[in-house]
């Protein structure tokens, strides 16, 4: 759109991309693997150990996370030179956007004239704010702007514009019709953005949690010391983009020194360019892991029968390596979390428990308003179609972007004090944050919406008249409400104390490492269970600084939240669990 690459991508460009993918993951599976091992036995060890009190009392929906699929004309920047073209638009719910030439073509079943999964966009409603960032993509002398025939049409005032950007993929640039058709394709594409994003996190397979921690490992080895918004998308999306990162500043130099045009024809020349390299890297990645699957497979299925025959035996060498490992670490630890993190522990507790208590405070008024309308519906009119109606659009509330949006505002309205606050440790995850909070708000309200309309359906029969329906119903009401606050107080202590870790436990890993050398390549042999990279020496080195680190972080959530939110919450899946299961039964075997 304004400019060409003289040449897209060349047959040796292909296979450098190719053997620079290959490359990636001959570096990553090694720690994919050792992190799978780490995973089963941290599942395993947690299944099998002291099993606290349900801590869940909302029934949780089978329903998988979706967003509404919403449909509509827009228009779009396209073709060469690039024009308004009026489109027909519709996103999935899986959180793809398709677009086709004409309703109609859509509705035959013809082919979408384009489509993208919208992991990692990001989304801006401001032409002043696009041309910015263009601006700052290929900076030009004033100059340079006067020559730019190919973008006068972006130069030219937009109205309700939707500007999907994206670090190393072709911007899509949207206009609406309306204000009001702007705001309905804007809340449900952050929507999507977001169901795309968190796809790991929101599953608590080994696998999944095996992944996400080997994508840490693997970026701390590269020099990253920070959390940060890298693990965002499917693993095949996550290594991508890391490659992607990786080469962008040499893709770029080359990219541009192949572009005609200027300024913003190049800019967005560039973006398009990067779109084919990534479309490239992602095909690869995505064929080398469903190639690696099978003996993933295997790998977590020997895993498994290992760890939970000998896991006793796992458990007490941990434990003697955990306790020698501390003695080793103490004192720098200690002074690290005095002086580095003690001081700034308990504002950004404070400020964490806000944000969380905010937004459930939000799905908490949404959940009542939509159960005592349900309530008013029945006493008004038990049978007819109005009231199978509230019903239905009850039961969607959690996939409602516009009733939602409230309660993901308010996950949203700390961001700019969390980031000042976690800037010292090199935090830049806090989209992975918000995202995060935006997640549980959607899953609570429809666990509270499944537990609703479940409870309704046992309780209210055909022999019940008009008032006794209506009484039943504030029952069922009162009872989701208690469940309601239950969970709350769960999901409160969990989320809080997970962030409170991952903003802290990179900082103290690499304020350790370098005074420890936790880091080497000899701690990757090190095997501390023999058969099997269950234990590594590396591996209980981070049990141990994450254990002594949420001791510090529990008893600020103590003082906060007070002990009874502690005991309500899960089982803990960290490593400091196994610690005291080890040494006890260590203990016992010694009496």
């Amino acid at each position: 759109m304004g400019a060409q690459p003289s040449c897209p991508l060349s047959k040796k460009q292909q296979q450098q991309l190719r053997g620079q993918v290959d490359g990636l993951l001959r570096t990553f599976l090694p720690c994919y693997r050792r992190q799978l091992a780490t995973a089963v036995l941290r599942h395993i060890s947690q299944e099998l150990g002291p099993q606290e009190p349900a801590a869940c009392q909302l029934s949780h929906t089978k329903k998988l996370p979706r967003v509404r699929e919403h449909q509509g004309p827009l228009t779009l920047l396209q073709g060469q030179p690039p024009q308004w073209r009026p489109i027909f638009c519709v996103l999935r719910g899986d959180g793809h956007l398709e677009w086709f030439s004409h309703k109609e073509n859509y509705e035959s079943g013809g082919c979408p004239l384009g489509s993208a999964a919208l992991t990692g966009y990001t989304l801006l409603t401001s032409q002043r704010e696009y041309l910015c960032l263009l601006d700052d993509l290929c900076p030009s002398s004033s100059g340079d702007l006067a020559q730019e025939e190919p973008l006068r049409v972006l130069e030219e005032p937009v109205s309700f514009a939707l500007f999907l950007v994206h670090p190393f993929r072709a911007h899509l640039c949207f206009c609406a019709g309306s204000r009001g058709a702007q705001r309905a394709w804007r809340l449900g594409l952050q929507g999507a953005i977001r169901l795309r994003a968190t796809v790991l996190q929101r599953s608590r397979a080994p696998a999944a949690c095996a992944f996400l921690d080997a994508v840490q490992l693997y970026r701390r080895r590269r020099g990253y010391a920070g959390g940060d918004d890298a693990a965002l998308g499917s693993d095949a999306e996550v290594l991508s983009a890391e490659l992607m990162r990786e080469l962008l500043p040499a893709l770029r130099a080359q990219t541009l020194r192949g572009l005609r045009g200027v300024g913003r024809a190049r800019a967005r020349a560039c973006a398009e360019f990067l779109d084919a390299v990534h479309a490239a890297v992602l095909s690869w990645a995505s064929s080398r892991l469903r190639a690696f699957q099978p003996e993933k497979d295997a790998l977590l299925a020997a895993l498994e029968r290992m760890v939970r025959a000998d896991l006793e035996q796992i458990l007490q060498q941990r434990a003697l390596g955990a306790r020698r490992i501390e003695a080793e670490i103490q004192d720098t630890l200690e002074t690290c979390l005095c002086q580095k993190v003690d001081p700034q522990l308990p504002q950004l507790t404070l400020v964490l428990v806000s944000l969380v208590e905010a937004t459930l405070q939000a799905v908490r008024t949404l959940l009542i308003r939509g159960m005592d309308r349900l309530c008013h519906y029945l006493r008004k009119n038990p049978s007819g179609t109005q009231l199978r109606r509230e019903v239905y659009e009850f039961g969607e509330i959690p996939w409602d972007p516009e009733l939602m949006q409230v309660c993901y505002r308010e996950a949203e309205r700390n961001h700019n004090h969390l980031t000042q606050l976690a800037k010292p440790f090199g935090f830049l995850g806090m989209r992975s944050l918000v995202f995060g909070a935006q997640d549980f708000a959607q899953q609570l309200m429809a666990a509270a919406v499944t537990t609703f309309l479940q409870l309704a359906d046992q309780c209210l029969t055909s022999a019940l008249d008009c008032s006794q329906a209506a009484e039943q119903l504030e029952k069922v009401r009162g009872l989701v409400l208690k469940k309601f606050t239950s969970d709350s107080e769960t999901t409160r202590w969990r989320f809080t104390r997970d962030w409170l870790l991952g903003i802290f436990w990179p900082f103290v890993w690499g304020h350790l490492g370098m005074r420890c050398n936790l880091e080497t390549p000899e701690a990757d042999g090190d095997i501390l269970a023999v058969g099997c990279q269950v234990l590594t020496t590396e591996g209980v080195y981070r049990d141990v600084i994450q254990g002594l680190l949420l001791q510090r972080i529990d008893r600020e959530l103590e003082k906060v939240l007070g002990a009874g939110d502690r005991a309500r919450a899960p089982a803990d899946c960290s490593v400091a669990q196994w610690d005291q299961e080890g040494a006890d039964e260590e203990a016992e075997a010694q009496i």
